[in-house]
């Protein structure tokens, strides 16, 4: 395996990490962002698990990732079923990640000081674009591919762009509108904390594209990679 390419973007990746935890932990200073509880858990625990959880998720993703795609581990060590025994981890540790957020506003529920009916209103107006996202990507984008199946197999790697549905405006759409949800469920709630987690993992998504997504596009598309944004 070429060290050099292993690690590639990942320099980026961990600079970027300190500046967004750095900053999470200005929010989490914050009296009201350490309010409440939930389940005898308090809210600096239930954040820390949103945070966590969420840099667990994409380490994990850029260690098979790229094992695969220049060792060919996965394969190797477990032939046609390699792909699963990655995508059931992922999806795990997604769900954790997702769910942490939810909790973690429900914890800290009220601390944010503006009216309910106004953070209501604002949280049900996130719901349309994160709605069509799923139902586009439920539609139109294979499950397998959105987890990067065609870092396993080279028949994902000649399929076309999506450009249906919600795919139509943005070729990156399940990562510019699908965690508007997590920011649905922070307002929802009035949540100073889950605002800060929501915004801190809307801002890692990215981290991921640019530093993990976008070279290994580039290395399984050739040059003209950055054109294939929802190709995973």
């Amino acid at each position: 395996m070429k060290r050099r390419l292993f690690f590639e973007g990942q320099a980026l990746h961990f600079i970027s990490l300190l500046l967004l935890l750095w900053l999470l932990r200005l929010a989490a200073e914050a009296e009201s962002a350490g309010t409440g509880s939930l389940w005898g858990v308090g809210t600096p625990a239930w954040l820390r698990i949103a945070v966590w959880s969420a840099v667990a998720h994409q380490v994990y993703v850029w260690l098979c990732w790229r094992t695969e795609l220049y060792g060919g581990l996965f394969t190797r060590l477990f032939g046609g079923r390699g792909f699963l025994v990655y995508a059931v981890p992922f999806a795990l540790i997604g769900l954790v990640r997702f769910a942490a957020v939810f909790i973690l506003a429900a914890s800290n529920e009220g601390a944010l000081a503006l009216p309910p009916a106004i953070l209501k209103t604002l949280a049900a107006a996130l719901l349309p674009p994160f709605l069509y996202t799923i139902y586009s990507t439920a539609r139109y984008f294979p499950v397998s591919r959105a987890l990067g199946a065609d870092h396993f197999f080279e028949r994902y790697r000649g399929a076309p762009l999506v450009r249906e549905g919600i795919f139509k405006y943005s070729t990156n759409a399940m990562y510019l509108y699908g965690f508007l949800i997590l920011w649905s469920a922070a307002l929802w709630h009035g949540s100073m904390a889950a605002l800060a987690a929501a915004a801190f993992n809307h801002a890692y998504i990215w981290v991921h594209y640019y530093c993990t997504e976008l070279p290994d596009i580039r290395k399984i598309y050739g040059p003209q990679g950055h054109n294939r944004n929802n190709s995973q």
